[in-house]
């Protein structure tokens, strides 16, 4: 995922926060050893290295998060799309800062792109690609389902009270801190949420970006739907109450409309969205 994961306890005890913290972000690096695009031998990897040539089989856990990233993909009119990879590398993305992309590139990776070519064994937990140069990229989800293990994990140790955070752009807040109703979290430029027992993901297109040849900064979130980046100065956040659904929805709300906004609103009606806003 490469990102810094960063936890903060509190409890009566600090030997056993502490060793609940280790075994969360133990669990964090579990999570990367199955999903990472960028680890050899993860299920990831092994998916686009062979899936185009026949079915794979993955682990059942890898399964029902591809199971629920396609439900995500379909409930977000592919706003949201785990088969963006070809995108990202076309744009240079996948290991750099991004540069302009040529048509011909553009148009070849559009066509593998869209969650109807995963083909889901669900009898053997089997995947199968219907094209070659698909490429499952799962690092618009993947923080987020990690960051929900962990959390499960503090909770299964006893932990009430916790913040935890992926790259600062996805937090889940468990319980209130010692003072508050409910934890403050900071938006980027400005404003705050408070939470408490759910998460937070922000979605934008700076970071890593560059500018075209006419001056324009590009982020590198990529509309599956179009293959073009955001413009690198808007952002979107979801509050929901799983990780892993609101790093999707930041994704496809930052990809939004004012129409396809308000169907997103409609369609998870226990999220909360801000945005997108431009910067």
């Amino acid at each position: 995922m490469a990102t810094r994961f960063e936890f903060v306890l509190h409890g009566a005890n600090p030997t056993a926060l502490r060793a609940a913290a280790e075994e969360a972000l133990d669990e964090v690096e579990r999570v990367e050893n199955l999903l990472s695009l960028y680890r050899p031998h993860t299920d990831i990897a092994r998916l686009n290295a062979g899936a185009a040539r026949g079915p794979v089989r993955v682990m059942p856990e890898t399964f029902r998060l591809l199971q629920r990233a396609v439900a995500l993909s379909r409930a977000t009119n592919g706003a949201f799309d785990v088969t963006a990879g070809a995108l990202v590398r076309a744009w240079g993305f996948m290991g750099g800062s991004g540069g302009t992309a040529t048509a011909e590139i553009l148009d070849a990776a559009r066509r593998c792109v869209g969650s109807d070519l995963l083909e889901l064994g669900m009898g053997d937990f089997t995947v199968r690609f219907r094209r070659e140069g698909v490429v499952v990229d799962l690092g618009s989800i993947g923080k987020g389902y990690a960051l929900d293990r962990a959390a499960e994990r503090l909770r299964e140790a006893g932990v009430e009270t916790a913040l935890l955070h992926g790259g600062t752009s996805t937090v889940i807040a468990l319980g209130t801190p010692p003072d508050a109703e409910a934890w403050t979290i900071a938006l980027p430029r400005g404003g705050t949420v408070r939470l408490r027992d759910e998460s937070l993901s922000v979605s934008a297109g700076w970071g890593k970006s560059f500018r075209d040849a006419t001056g324009r900064e590009l982020g590198h979130v990529l509309d599956p739907r179009t293959g073009q980046p955001v413009p690198g100065e808007r952002f979107a956040a979801v509050i929901a109450p799983s990780a892993t659904d609101s790093d999707a929805l930041s994704t496809a709300a930052l990809l939004a409309d004012s129409a396809e906004l308000e169907r997103l609103k409609q369609s998870f009606p226990a999220a909360r969205f801000v945005g997108p806003e431009a910067g």
